[in-house]
């Protein structure tokens, strides 16, 4: 993309506003909007914003910070057209006003891993996410749990009553350059999931943000809202978004793929494993963010609750996809929606990055072939194997140990991260809840 390649499309568009998008320490989208006039401004850097409204970012005193738009990612919003015309936007990397990255931006975080993964020898990481989402029926305007029909796992029209929707958030992604792979109802009444082409883990991370915008955009227009968050239904299947990782070599191809190893998985890949289990615990903090989270990690589920790998077991918390040759990858099933992608892949490369480095053969984890849902706690822990933690409070205090996730997310958002999650403990422990009062209050 180039800045004449931007003008082009601008006019053939009838752009009137650019949207300049970042995202915040929680994962959420933030944007600054500016008419289509201040393209120079944008282009040069000159877009200012308070840094010090946003979580996770700066102080009152440190306010000023400034959005460097990443040309490639340019692209037009046709869900947004109006009246007054289209609405185009670039995802923006945040800087200081000496110039510099700011140490709390969340892309730049995994930016820096990228470098890492650079300065190892491996030329790129391959990132897909699986998304899953339910649609609720929006009433005069208030939010309920009511889903969009009582259908299940791959059902149709008319037992699916999400169909129309899906197909109308799939082909607007396609038209905004998206290769989308499936569409279909999962599960939970009114549960969907909508896949699409795994891409370098940045853009990856940059697509994902953009899917769910879209997704949520589209079903506001139906009477919808359209929920990520990991539990939003009591004994319902959980939404959860897997994320497929691979490694690749510009030369030699997919470097987790061995046709002469043990299950065609590459030395290479059985270690970048190890280095996720071991980091597993520590690392739920930036896969499964919220206290909600926990809810969606337990038994009954298909929802990984054990730190164990497979090449089926969908107990496991890694599964290994049945492809191989440069289709090799990893599948980590943890990972929710509510994840900020670019802390989570962070810590996640991080994490494998180590267990390529660092893990010796004779330590690498061997793979569980049992399910573990039959197993006892006691079998289970005679493999060693370690539970996720069960709760935000556990995950903090994992992460609190962590000497890698200090050093992926740096000291200042390393901090600001525990501050917000244990403040978001204190509220939910100190809320009573509905179960509490259906329970207790008559006792």
């Amino acid at each position: 993309m180039t800045r004449s390649d931007i003008e082009r499309i601008i006019k053939e568009n009838d752009i009137s506003y650019l949207r300049l998008q970042f995202t915040d320490m929680l994962g959420d989208v933030k944007a600054v909007e500016i008419p289509v006039r201040k393209l120079d401004d944008a282009l040069n850097n000159k877009i200012m914003f308070d840094g010090s409204s946003i979580e996770g970012f700066v102080r009152i005193k440190e306010a000023d910070m400034y959005l460097y738009p990443d040309i490639d990612t340019f692209l037009v919003l046709p869900f947004e057209n109006n009246t007054y015309g289209g609405v185009a936007r670039f995802i923006c990397d945040v800087y200081t006003p000496d110039g510099k990255p700011f140490v709390g931006d969340p892309r730049y975080i995994l930016k820096k891993q990228v470098k890492v993964m650079n300065e190892m020898g491996i030329d790129r990481c391959f990132v897909g996410f699986e998304p899953e989402f339910y649609l609720f029926k929006i009433n005069d305007d208030t939010l309920s749990t009511q889903a969009s029909d009582n259908a299940s796992y791959f059902d149709l029209s008319p037992f699916d009553g999400g169909e129309e929707i899906r197909r109308e958030i799939a082909l607007t992604l396609e038209n905004m350059g998206f290769e989308v792979q499936t569409s279909h109802h999962e599960v939970g009444p009114g549960q969907n999931e909508i896949t699409f082409k795994y891409n370098d883990v940045i853009t990856a991370c940059d697509k994902v943000q953009t899917f769910k915008q879209v997704v949520k955009v589209i079903a506001r227009r139906h009477g919808y809202l359209a929920s990520f968050m990991p539990k939003p239904l009591n004994k319902q299947a959980g939404n959860g978004m897997h994320t497929n990782c691979s490694l690749f070599d510009n030369k030699k191809g997919d470097l987790f793929y061995d046709k002469d190893a043990d299950m065609e998985l590459s030395l290479l890949c059985k270690k970048w494993i190890t280095g996720i289990l071991n980091h597993s615990r520590e690392l739920a903090l930036l896969t499964n963010p919220i206290v909600n989270s926990y809810k969606r990690l337990v038994s009954g589920y298909e929802a990984p609750i054990y730190a164990c790998w497979s090449d089926a077991n969908r107990s496991s918390l890694i599964r290994i996809p049945a492809v191989r040759g440069n289709s090799t990858r990893t599948e980590l099933r943890n990972v929710d929606p509510c994840a900020n992608p670019y802390l989570a892949l962070a810590g996640i490369l991080a994490a494998g990055l180590e267990g390529i480095r660092d893990v010796d053969e004779k330590d690498i984890i061997k793979p569980v072939k049992d399910n573990l849902f039959d197993l006892s706690e006691e079998e289970i822990e005679k493999k060693n194997i370690k539970h996720l933690p069960e709760t935000l409070h556990s995950a903090v205090s994992e992460f609190k140990k962590s000497k890698l996730m200090l050093e992926v997310l740096g000291k200042h958002l390393f901090n600001k991260y525990i501050d917000a999650k244990e403040k978001e403990w204190k509220e939910y422990h100190t809320t009573v809840s509905e179960f509490e009062l259906r329970k207790y209050l008559g006792r």
